[in-house]
C-alpha cells in the first residue's frame, strides 16, 4: 500500500507543478477551487463513509476510504507536506 500512496503522492505533486489543462487535480491547486473545495471533499466523504459503513456496504466503504485518502494528500501537498510527514505521524501511533 505504502508504494501506492508514493506513487498516488507523486502524481499530485507533478500536477501541483504543471497544472495540466483539464486535471481535476491541478485545478485544486489553482483559485478555480482551492483548499476549501478540498477541505468540503473531505467533509464530504467522511459523511459518505459513514453511510456506507452503516450499511455494511463493503465496496462503497473502498470508494469513499480512497476518496478521503486522495484529497487528504492533496491537503498534505497543498501546505508543502511530504507523505513522510504522514508516515512519521502514524509510526509514533504503533
Amino acid at each position: 500500500m505504502s508504494e501506492v500512496l508514493s506513487e498516488l503522492f507523486a502524481v499530485i505533486e507533478d500536477r501541483k507543478e504543471t497544472l495540466p489543462e483539464g486535471s481535476y487535480t491541478a485545478s485544486l491547486f489553482t483559485h478555480e477551487k482551492g483548499e476549501n473545495a478540498v477541505l468540503e471533499k473531505i467533509g464530504e466523504e467522511s459523511t459518505e463513509l459513514v453511510l456506507a459503513a452503516k450499511d455494511d456496504d463493503r465496496q462503497e466503504i473502498a470508494h469513499e476510504s480512497a476518496d478521503i485518502v486522495y484529497h487528504l494528500l492533496v491537503l498534505l501537498s497543498m501546505h508543502d507536506m511530504q507523505l513522510d510527514d504522514l508516515r512519521d505521524e502514524l509510526e509514533t501511533r504503533r
